[in-house]
């Protein structure tokens, strides 16, 4: 039997629309993510357990893990009868990579059952296909980051998917997801076809200018240049009262603050704990739209997914 945790993540993380995305763990050590347990069976078996396996489907060949396994078993040409508990951890559509999570624990747990027989690259490329049946499209910034920790770069050219990218140890990255869900593909939707000449300039200044402080570990600058151009301002509607959290959280001290992936989950990100937790006291004192929503306080998962237990 094998048990794998998979970390949530923040794709775009303001400036890398599609092409960055950070794995992100509680400090708290509190498990922010999924976890599959596997094992071998004389059938294939699926449960479902969690605070939010309530919003899985009720027909099995609908969960993508079921999705997963088949990929799986078609990719090593074998069928393969295993049993899989999916501990659902982390609510559907918060902007968290809740579909990464599950389908990599799924495809990691698969793997290390039967000895690894598909690479580290071929993986991933199972897990962009996977995660592009959600979404709608092929994207790699919540499963990389989730797979393989840190900050992901997406590259996506022959056999190198992505690279992780310095990050800074210090920061503190405040997590807030308000309750509510928004589905990916319809965020994607928001987005126009076409953006004037001078908003793709200054996104590609912004995005390089980052990759550069971040190597050259100018982790201020790197700050300053996480601005979304392509995203926040079409997706921001969505999230109730966001224009007014953000300029809250800010004024508290935030280096940055930003939209996680789709949404509706919010990110901010501090240099020290004690603005951390101002501004988690904050949100929660004023912020937190149903009851079950949430704020963590997170550092960077260098690690990504791993076997627990």
């Amino acid at each position: 039997m094998i048990k794998i945790y998979a970390p949530a993540s923040i794709g775009n993380i303001n400036v890398g629309f599609d092409i960055l995305g950070a794995s992100i763990s509680p400090i708290d050590q509190s498990l922010l993510g999924d976890c599959v347990t596997i094992s071998h069976s004389k059938e294939f078996f699926l449960k479902t357990t969690g605070d939010f396996a309530h919003e899985l489907p009720k027909d099995i060949t609908n969960n993508i893990v079921w999705q997963c396994w088949l990929s799986f078993c078609k990719k090593i040409n074998q069928k393969v009868p295993v049993s899989i508990i999916l501990e659902k951890n982390m609510p559907i559509g918060s902007g968290l990579g809740s579909s990464a999570c599950s389908i990599v624990a799924t495809l990691v747990a698969l793997n290390k059952l039967f000895n690894n027989p598909i690479n580290q690259n071929d993986l991933l490329i199972l897990m962009g296909s996977l995660e592009g049946v959600i979404s709608g499209t092929v994207h790699y910034d919540n499963v990389a980051p989730c797979y393989l920790g840190g900050i992901q770069l997406i590259i996506n050219q022959k056999k190198i998917i992505s690279q992780s990218i310095p990050n800074c140890n210090d920061w503190f990255w405040v997590i807030t997801w308000p309750g509510i869900n928004i589905n990916t593909a319809e965020s994607r939707s928001l987005l126009p076809n076409q953006y004037p000449k001078e908003t793709c300039i200054n996104h590609g200044r912004y995005v390089a200018s980052f990759i550069h402080a971040s190597h050259t570990m100018q982790y201020n600058l790197a700050a300053n240049l996480m601005k979304d151009l392509i995203a926040e301002p079409y997706r921001s509607s969505l999230i109730p009262n966001f224009k007014k959290i953000k300029k809250e959280i800010i004024q508290q001290g935030s280096l940055v603050c930003g939209i996680s992936g789709s949404g509706p989950s919010i990110f901010a990100i501090c240099s020290d704990i004690d603005t951390a937790k101002k501004i988690e006291q904050k949100i929660i004192h004023n912020h937190i739209i149903q009851k079950n929503g949430f704020v963590k306080i997170c550092k960077i998962n260098n690690i990504g997914a791993q076997t627990i237990g």
